[in-house]
C-alpha cells in the first residue's frame, strides 16, 4: 500500500500543467455527456487535440492515431447531434439491429486490425490488452456520437480493462482518474435511461 501511495504520489508531481488541462477537460467531457449537453464535444476535441500533441513528443504513435480517431469522431458527434434546420435535434435511444451489427464490427474487426498495427509497428509488450482497449472504446465513441445509450456500456468495457492496464504501466494517476470515469459513466447510462423512459411517457400521454 505504501509503494502505491509512493508511486501516486510521483506521477502528481511529474504532471505538467498541460497534462492536467488535458485531463480536466477529459473529466469536463464525460460529466457533460451524462448531463447529455452538446458541449461535451468542443471539451473532447480540445483534450484530445493536446493529448496528441503530448503523445507525439513521447513518440506513442499508436496512441497518436487512436486519438485522432477521436477527434473524427467528435467532429462528427458534434454535427449529428446539432440541430439541423427544419429538422428536431438526435433524441437518446437505444442502438437497433444495424447499429449493433456496426457497433460488434468495430470491436472485433477493429481488435484485430490495431493489435496487427502494434504488433509490427510498435514495440508494444501488451498488443493483445491495448488493442482491445482501444477497439472498444471506438465502438463507445461511434455509440455515443450517435446518442445512444449503450455507448456507455461500451466505454466501461474499455475503462474496466484500461485501470489494471494503466496500472501495469506504473500510470497510477490515471488509472485512478479512469476509475473515476467508470463511476460517472454508470451514472450517465443511469441518467440517459431515465430520459428514455421519460420520452416514452410523453408519447403514451400525448
Amino acid at each position: 500500500m505504501q509503494s502505491w501511495l509512493t508511486l501516486f504520489v510521483e506521477q502528481l508531481k511529474a504532471t505538467t500543467w498541460l497534462e492536467w488541462t488535458a485531463v480536466i477537460l477529459g473529466v469536463a467531457e464525460v460529466l457533460l455527456a451524462r448531463a447529455n449537453k452538446v458541449w461535451l464535444y468542443p471539451s473532447g476535441i480540445a483534450a484530445t487535440l493536446i493529448s496528441i500533441f503530448l503523445l507525439l513528443e513521447v513518440a506513442l504513435y499508436a496512441e497518436v492515431l487512436l486519438n485522432g480517431y477521436y477527434v473524427v469522431m467528435s467532429v462528427y458527434g458534434w454535427y449529428h447531434w446539432v440541430k439541423k434546420r427544419g429538422k428536431p435535434a438526435v433524441k437518446v435511444a437505444y442502438a437497433n439491429k444495424r447499429e449493433w451489427i456496426i457497433t460488434l464490427l468495430i470491436v472485433f474487426v477493429g481488435w484485430g486490425l490495431l493489435y496487427l498495427l502494434l504488433i509490427n509497428f510498435t514495440k508494444s509488450t501488451v498488443p493483445v490488452w491495448d488493442a482491445w482497449v482501444s477497439s472498444t472504446a471506438w465502438a463507445g465513441m461511434w455509440l455515443l456520437a450517435r446518442r445512444k445509450i449503450e455507448n456507455w456500456v461500451l466505454l466501461n468495457v474499455s475503462n474496466l480493462f484500461a485501470i489494471p492496464l494503466l496500472y501495469h504501466k506504473n500510470l497510477v494517476m490515471f488509472a485512478v482518474l479512469t476509475l473515476i470515469l467508470f463511476i460517472v459513466a454508470i451514472f450517465g447510462y443511469y441518467d440517459w435511461r431515465k430520459i428514455i423512459n421519460k420520452e416514452k411517457l410523453t408519447l403514451v400521454a400525448s
